[in-house]
């Protein structure tokens, strides 16, 4: 048995337990107890000896009581060890990497000293939204790729002609990497938001596809699905064939599953960085990996 310590908080207790098995390391749960008043208590039910600790605790919705909670469990680690790897698959607040507009705050840079303050010697994300965002965290750091798991996913679908459609710019060279995996083509839509409405459009040129082709619509998280239904409309326009949505991080608030469902969809893919009907790529595989080379 390696000397790792697998601590899964309520967020991605399933993705952790895979992780533990994989690396043949002792699981312990994590309970939590709210209180009336919305406060959460957090407890590690279990015990280690000396060893290193992976802390596994995705950061989505709710995302600040979810990044107490993360950062709780990796305050509690570093008093039973030295060696803490925080896996952080879906990292809340990874957008607000920018001063957009004059006095907003570069909020993932304030996450970003948490950990470091909190005992984190090493942190793991995957698809982080904006890689340059994290030179903010002043400790190691992996940020993986689900890009090769989707293209073998992908592989057990008989798919017509497909291509890859990125829904915006941002995203294009990792619909290109996944496209070149499954033998085929992609491209990225001119995706602009207005950054005092929130307003989004699609500008032109559009591109041009064949008819009855599929299309994987491929994101690094789908929230709103805004951006998504907003491709969706365009591509039905170019009487195109089946669409699939696929995402690394399936966050999807409110009713945006039902609007993406009811635009006509093939099926929706997630991975299991955030635990949900759609988590159908799992992640612990390649975490896992990564952690023994690491």
């Amino acid at each position: 048995m390696n000397n790792y310590f697998v601590v899964g908080s309520s967020t991605s207790e399933n993705l952790a337990k895979k992780i533990a098995r994989k690396l043949q390391a002792k699981y312990i749960k994590t309970i939590t107890k709210t209180f009336p008043d919305g406060e959460n208590k957090f407890t590690i039910s279990g015990h280690t000896n000396k060893g290193t600790i992976i802390v596994v605790s995705s950061a989505g919705p709710p995302v600040d009581s979810n990044l107490v909670q993360t950062l709780s469990l990796i305050s509690k680690s570093r008093e039973l060890s030295s060696k803490v790897i925080a896996v952080v698959p879906y990292m809340g607040y990874a957008k607000q990497d920018k001063e957009f507009l004059k006095g907003e705050i570069i909020t993932i840079s304030v996450i970003a000293k948490l950990f470091k303050a909190a005992g984190a010697t090493k942190l793991m994300v995957v698809d982080f939204h904006s890689p340059d965002a994290l030179n903010f965290f002043k400790l190691p750091i992996k940020n993986i790729s689900a890009v090769p798991l989707f293209a073998n996913h992908f592989k057990k679908y008989k798919l017509k002609n497909p291509i890859v459609v990125s829904p915006d710019l941002f995203w294009k060279n990792n619909a290109e990497k996944f496209a070149k995996h499954i033998g085929t083509t992609a491209v990225a839509l001119n995706k602009q938001r207005d950054r005092k409405t929130g307003k989004l459009l699609i500008k032109p040129p559009f591109p041009k596809f064949s008819k009855d082709q599929d299309i994987i619509l491929f994101d690094d998280m789908v929230s709103t699905g805004t951006s998504i239904l907003k491709s969706i409309q365009l591509l039905k326009k170019g009487n195109v064939g089946k669409i699939f949505v696929a995402c690394t991080h399936p966050v999807f608030v409110g009713d945006s599953e039902k609007k993406i469902t009811k635009a006509g969809v093939a099926t929706i893919i997630g991975t299991n960085s955030i635990q949900g009907k759609f988590s159908k790529v799992d992640l612990s595989e390649i975490i896992s990996r990564e952690i023994l080379n690491w």
